[in-house]
């Protein structure tokens, strides 16, 4: 939060001098006042109010328990004394506020105050005594309003108002790739209106948890860049999280937080209600029967490394019939205590010989390059196709994506294609 603001200004024989404070004495205490400064002015004030080369430009500097913004400004003209006005309005932060949002408003009060300056000399004919009159006033409501509402609309004379909003500043979202699943956190249809992106809007019917961002993009018949780029502003504001591809042959493994689920019963009790199925007619098993934590907790812990979804299901059948597995799976992946173990494929012998042939063929332009290396190789195009993912750090989601193909087709392509490692990590 905003500890302090402050206007500060050159004067011709005082040099840089604090004209108004909110609070009162927080930067610069009067002779008479016994509250301990929030920093030692005189030390930061080549900072705060600085040589006409180092205005205009965002400065930040930290002391042990606080952070200082201010966007210093310099005026050239020959109606001000020594030809020049040096000023700047600076915000005192706690050391440990984000502060990426403070700056922007820093930078749009430097702005609207040189405006107000060029328009009518706002600033420098002010004469009203320290921390009184309109500058003070400013300072005054923006600091109360910005901590309590984080906005501010103050009206400065006829023709200017200062509109601010502090915006929440979020951490970069996770890489997105084509074979991403994103799952909504909130109900999305009942944020959108008419004036939405109309990219958005197709994209948001087809984000079920289940579709990939690339299906997505061709359900809704739209540009795949510009899908992506809509999910990744979902996924910035956190409306979005991003699951793998659902299948039977996946292999998922529990983790060490597992244990929080085995002794959280609330957990287990939302495990339930998303998991299980809706009981059918009247029949007296399901009553007998329900799935409860225990439960789920044993079939949790019996998740391990080599072991597919289909032989898991398989193997725990009497009780995984009264559990949709897709949403069972999704819930230990979201609350963290399940992994998906992956699938890469390496060509180990033929494929550094195939790239250096590769390059010598690239010139024929009768056929496409990858045409003339399977023509070359005696190959079909689909194995030459595929040979580009087996270096090891393309997983079977990725190549299955990427080639419109199912797993199954894939293994059938990779064993057609010879000397090929399968590696599950």
């Amino acid at each position: 939060m905003i500890k302090a603001i402050f206007f500060s200004a050159f004067h011709t024989t005082e040099g840089p001098k604090v004209l108004h404070q909110v609070p009162a004495d927080s930067i610069s205490p009067s002779s008479t006042s016994t509250q301990i400064p929030l920093l030692h002015f005189p030390s930061v004030s080549s900072y705060i109010v600085p040589r006409p080369e180092f205005c205009a430009h965002l400065i930040t500097f930290c002391t042990p328990a606080h952070r200082v913004l201010s966007h210093p400004v310099c005026l050239l003209s020959s109606s001000y004394p020594r030809n020049a006005y040096t000023f700047s309005i600076a915000l005192v932060l706690d050391i440990s506020t984000p502060f990426a949002s403070y700056a922007t408003v820093t930078l749009k009060l430097a702005s609207l105050l040189r405006t107000l300056e060029e328009q009518s000399r706002f600033l420098s004919r002010d004469t009203s005594p320290p921390n009184t009159g309109k500058i003070y006033a400013l300072c005054e409501i923006l600091l109360e309003d910005l901590n309590n509402y984080c906005e501010s609309m103050i009206p400065i004379d006829d023709s200017n108002t200062l509109n601010i909003k502090l915006f929440p500043t979020y951490p970069p979202p996770p890489p997105l790739d084509p074979y991403h699943v994103p799952l909504s956190t909130v109900h999305l249809e009942s944020l959108t209106d008419a004036n939405w992106d109309l990219t958005m809007l197709k994209v948001l019917p087809y984000i079920d948890g289940i579709n990939s961002v690339k299906q997505i993009s061709l359900l809704a018949d739209a540009d795949y860049k510009l899908v992506r780029k809509a999910i990744e502003h979902l996924l910035y504001y956190g409306c979005l999280l991003l699951l793998d591809i659902f299948s039977f042959s996946a292999i998922y493994a529990p983790t060490a937080e597992l244990a929080s689920f085995v002794q959280d019963m609330e957990m287990q009790e939302e495990c339930v209600r998303y998991v299980a199925l809706p009981s059918e007619g009247n029949g007296e098993t399901s009553k007998q029967d329900p799935i409860t934590g225990f439960h789920l907790v044993e079939l949790f812990l019996s998740l391990k490394q080599g072991q597919t979804v289909k032989s898991f299901y398989i193997e725990h059948s009497e009780t995984m019939d009264k559990i949709d597995v897709r949403r069972f799976i999704t819930f230990g992946v979201i609350k963290g205590f399940l992994y998906r173990v992956h699938k890469y494929a390496i060509a180990t012998s033929r494929i550094s010989q195939r790239k250096r042939d590769h390059k010598l063929k690239i010139r024929q332009k009768d056929l496409p390059p990858m045409a003339v290396e399977a023509r070359d190789h005696g190959m079909d195009p689909d194995l030459a196709e595929l040979e580009k993912f087996l270096d090891g750090t393309h997983c079977f989601d990725e190549i299955c994506t990427e080639l419109m193909i199912s797993e199954q087709e894939l293994v059938g392509r990779l064993k057609a294609f010879g000397d090929v490692q399968i590696i599950c990590r």
